[in-house]
């Protein structure tokens, strides 16, 4: 198995990440990314592989890949449409330097998910409001 992970340009934050999800998938009724390369290791990745978002210089939330293949884009010309399962799972943030493009994410580099009762003693304690900034900072 195999990861992608992509900046999320104009991204503020996880919420706006699924917003602008949302509204996507309600006006063409599937989520997908289009990119000019097409992976050449696509299969490694449609076997279970991820699409990790960078926010704001952080790896905070994954999407699983479920196909990629080949595409057009309105002018014609060909790219690859790497489709996205609409839930978005958190992940153990991880501070990420810019790229360009996207990227190959071996399974073994990839920030584990956030899970309910996973993390340090007494977070339940923070505001919950305070949880969700650190979070998408990539400090919890």
């Amino acid at each position: 198995m195999l990861h992608m992970m992509k900046l999320a340009v104009g991204v503020r934050d996880v919420a706006h990440l699924r917003e602008l999800q949302s509204n996507r998938l309600a006006r063409e009724g599937r989520l997908r990314h289009l990119t000019r390369s097409f992976p050449r290791r696509a299969a490694e990745i449609v076997d279970g592989g991820s699409m990790y978002w960078v926010i704001a210089g952080a790896m905070v939330v994954r999407q699983r890949i479920p196909d990629i293949v080949a595409a057009r884009y309105e002018d014609g010309s060909a790219c690859a449409a790497i489709h996205l399962d609409p839930e978005l799972v958190p992940v153990a943030g991880r501070r990420t330097r810019p790229f360009q493009g996207w990227r190959y994410l071996a399974a073994d580099a990839a920030p584990p998910d956030i899970t309910a009762g996973r993390g340090a003693d007494n977070l339940d304690e923070l505001p919950e409001t305070l949880r969700r900034d650190l979070r998408e900072l990539g400090l919890l």
